[in-house]
């Protein structure tokens, strides 16, 4: 291999070790999410005002949300302000993680580490605020327009919180793909032209992936797979753009194939 072996690898260290490593890495981690944890509880009522507002806009007038269980006002906007909360210190965690495994990479691949970072974290925000600005809103209006004469559309405050986050979720991980991709490419692990040959294949399983995470509405898997789909093109094109040792091992293929 071209590349020097990691510089602090030089005395192994024993498991004991590397296990205290991963306990000082847990425990920062959780003191970043407490830390994002503590302001947002305090406001967590308008947090999960300004989450519901989606649906609140398109709710006919003297129609609200309701609580079904007696501690729901309490715990549903605290159970959002804490996964708002481990969003938030996405970047935190993720450096922490990085800073754990950098001692045993490579130089090429420690270089790799800060454009993955950054770009996981900015598409996985860029996936939820595509859900809470656009999908949403949507998603609400179709089902509201579709509801039966005489029936008042009055949700239950933690069933609609565990909607929005699975749609948040969904989205923000559907973002992912080109770092995904890339990181594939990088490795070697695929070449863009397999990528690009899987096409119907991956147009075909977004789909059916869209139609897991998302509500049973054909709408919203819609609004899923393909920006899923267009996104893994993006991905291609950056891998290819990104990874010319790639372009070599196709070039040599197509040689070989040729003769």
């Amino acid at each position: 291999m071209s590349d020097t072996p990691p510089e602090n690898s030089a005395p192994e260290q024993p498991l004991i070790a590397h296990l205290l490593e991963l306990r000082d890495c847990v425990v920062r981690i959780i003191y970043g999410v407490g830390l994002a944890f503590i302001p947002l509880a305090y406001f967590a009522k308008e947090i999960y005002a300004f989450a519901a507002k989606p649906l609140m806009t398109l709710l006919p007038a003297g129609t609200s949300m309701i609580a079904t269980e007696v501690a729901s006002p309490f715990f549903a906007p605290i159970k959002l302000a804490g996964v708002l909360a481990v969003a938030i210190s996405i970047p935190w965690t993720l450096y922490q993680m990085w800073s754990f495994v950098a001692p045993g990479l490579y130089k090429t691949e420690r270089r790799l580490v800060a454009p993955v970072l950054i770009s996981s974290s900015l598409l996985f925000y860029l996936g939820m605020a595509m859900a809470y600005f656009l999908v949403l809103p949507t998603v609400f209006h179709f089902l509201i327009s579709v509801a039966p004469e005489g029936v008042a559309v009055m949700t239950d405050i933690n069933k609609y919180l565990n909607f929005i986050l699975s749609i948040f979720l969904a989205f923000g991980l559907a973002f992912e793909t080109p770092v995904a991709i890339v990181l594939m490419v990088k490795t070697g692990f695929v070449t863009p032209q397999q990528l690009k040959d899987k096409r119907e294949y991956v147009l075909v399983g977004v789909f059916v992936i869209a139609a897991v995470l998302t509500p049973p509405d054909v709408l919203s898997q819609i609004l899923l797979a393909v920006p899923t789909y267009l996104l893994y093109e993006l991905g291609i094109l950056v891998a290819q753009w990104t990874t010319p040792e790639a372009r070599e091992v196709e070039a040599q293929a197509k040689v070989a194939e040729r003769d």
